[in-house]
């Protein structure tokens, strides 16, 4: 497993950790996704929520850890977390801790039951993310059936956001609609200063990307200090 950090700009600390699942050469999580046929898709997933909290605890994380998941591969929420839970006692890693994510980008057969889902996970004490949040099938329909904890913005609604009147208008509707329905937005996949300073601006509290931290192997990245003391800075035309 890789980690890549996630972190709160309010108060410069790290809000937790993104589980990412890597190949043995270091490969991609879609290359490694790619290779699982759709029979295998339900042992995969609960494999890697365990490796991701075996690794975690053993590398001491104390932050909340964000566990990816498939919908399509739970058939039952309460029968399907069990070896989750397990995983966590036998690692004395806190449930509490946990965020359980799914991208919007992966098509979902039913939504009705990623609902249930969710829901379950919430009532479990679990924190919920939608990932690549303004990139797939579910879009507002999930929002509108479900108001997870945290929107994860899709990193291409990032990328020159600075410069983009389009995104930025796009941006700000979604920070407006996570507001009002009691999700934090998330930007994800920001690489530059200035792209975080114009998401500062629309008062975007979370970040995850290149420019705080790429996921590393087996180890828990930081943030150094004069990351933050750069960011406090006007952005100049060469960021």
């Amino acid at each position: 497993m890789a980690f890549q950090p996630i972190v709160d700009a309010r108060d410069e600390s790290i809000f937790g950790y993104e589980a990412l699942v890597r190949s043995m050469d270091g490969g991609s999580a879609a290359d490694v996704i790619a290779q699982v046929h759709p029979e295998q898709l339900y042992r995969f997933d609960q494999t890697c929520r365990v490796k991701a909290i075996e690794t975690a605890s053993r590398l001491g994380l104390r932050e909340r850890l964000s566990i990816n998941f498939f919908p399509n591969a739970v058939y039952e929420p309460a029968t399907c977390i069990r070896l989750t839970l397990s995983a966590a006692q036998a690692c004395g890693f806190p449930t509490e801790k946990l965020i359980f994510e799914t991208t919007e980008a992966e098509q979902m057969r039913d939504r009705l039951h990623i609902t249930r889902i969710f829901r379950d996970y919430r009532a479990r004490g679990f924190l919920t993310a939608i990932d690549d949040f303004g990139a797939g099938y579910a879009g507002l329909t999930l929002l509108a059936d479900f108001q997870p904890d945290l929107l994860k913005l899709d990193m291409a609604l990032i990328r020159g956001i600075d410069t983009d009147p389009v995104r930025q208008a796009i941006v700000r509707g979604v920070v407006d609609i996570g507001t009002s329905v009691g999700s934090t937005v998330l930007a994800e996949g920001v690489e530059t200063v200035a792209e975080y300073q114009f998401l500062r601006s629309l008062g975007i509290a979370l970040y995850q990307g290149y420019l705080f931290g790429k996921p590393q192997l087996e180890a828990l990245g930081s943030v150094d200090a004069s990351l933050w003391e750069h960011l406090r800075l006007p952005a100049t035309a060469s960021e």
